[in-house]
This record gives structure tokens, sequence and C-alpha cells, in this order.
């Protein structure tokens, strides 16, 4: 049995890239762990943000379009050890073709295209996690990440009162790369191969 799902939030985790697929009337989210350039194709997706050349999800929507195809569903279908599976549906005058696919691949397609998202009940069952759980943990990154980020502050405040420019230069690259590792996180992994 498959729910309709919807994508949550693509977010960076100490365990890489998590695509959150939210199911309908349920209270949590199935974390899909995906690479740093699915991820990146599925925010691209999702934004609708314009690329100067098609990439490799646009040049199969096009395909599709040329043909007379469309894309009528994704079903992110069971997990085996640790890796997600799922398929595409793609429709045209001569009926329906349903194809194996990794998971960040149907995922991309569908945000480009609006076609329904569907989990297997199973899926949810083994995987999901409260959406609680999740804005918990979120609330707690951003505490930790304040309280960092204002010792950082302190100590480069100290080592510029005390001329100590070398040490101010290595914190400031601290704060830096502190930023952008809470940044990239906030943008929005097991396996999916």
């Amino acid at each position: 049995m498959f729910v309709e799902a919807e994508i949550w939030n693509v977010a960076h985790t100490d365990q890489g890239y998590a695509v959150l697929i939210k199911p309908m009337g349920i209270n949590a989210a199935v974390p899909v762990f995906v690479g740093q350039l699915e991820a990146q194709s599925i925010i691209i997706g999702m934004g609708d943000i314009p690329m100067p050349r098609p990439n490799t999800h646009d040049l199969f929507i096009t395909g599709l379009s040329k043909t007379g195809s469309t894309l009528s569903k994704v079903e992110i279908t069971e997990i085996r050890d640790g890796i997600f599976y799922s398929t595409i549906t793609i429709a045209n005058i001569s009926g329906t073709v349903e194809l194996d696919s990794r998971p960040s691949d149907s995922i991309a397609l569908a945000v480009r295209t609006d076609c329904p998202i569907y989990i297997s009940e199973k899926v949810i069952d083994e995987a999901a996690v409260s959406l609680n759980y999740i804005s918990e943990r979120t609330e707690k990154m951003n505490s930790d990440f304040e309280e960092k980020r204002l010792e950082y502050e302190k100590n480069l405040d100290r080592a510029i009162k005390e001329e100590d420019y070398e040490e101010a230069a290595r914190i400031r690259d601290q704060i830096k790369d502190l930023d952008e590792s809470y940044f990239e996180e906030d943008m929005g992994q097991d396996g999916e191969e």
C-alpha cells in the first residue's frame, strides 16, 4: 500500500544530504539520503531555477515531452540493506511503463514535473522520523551554533585586544567555516545507489 507524500525539506546532516519525504496526514518524514550533486539537482528543481544548459533530469523531461510521454507518478518502494529503491511510471498514448530508478533521480524528476510522489507504508514504518524530533534537533543545532559563534567572537575580540593577529586570523577562519557549515545545513544519507 502506498501513501501520497511531498518533499518537506532537503537538509545537510552530519551523515550527508537527506531529502525529507513527508507522507500526507502523518506527522513524520522519511529521510532519504542522497549525494551532494543529487541534492543540488533536487533543490534546483524545487526552486524552478533556470539553468543555462539542461542537466540530465531536464534532458530526460524534454525527451519525454518530445515523445508525447509524461511522468505520471514516482513511488519510493522499499528499503533493502539500508538502500532505498524507487520506480517512475511513464505514460503515453500506448499505455504506461514502470522503470526502476534511484530515489534521487525519481525525486529530481518529480519536482520538475509536479507529478505525485508516493511512499510505501512499509518504508514509512521502517524509516519515518517524527517531525517533532526533527524540529527539536533543528532548534538544538541553532542553539549550539549560536553558542559556539558567540564563543569564537569573544576569543576573536580578546586576540585583537592582545594584538595577536595570527590567532585572530585563525579564529576568523573558524567563524567562517562555522557559518558556511551552518548555512549549508540550513539549506537544505544511508545510501540509495
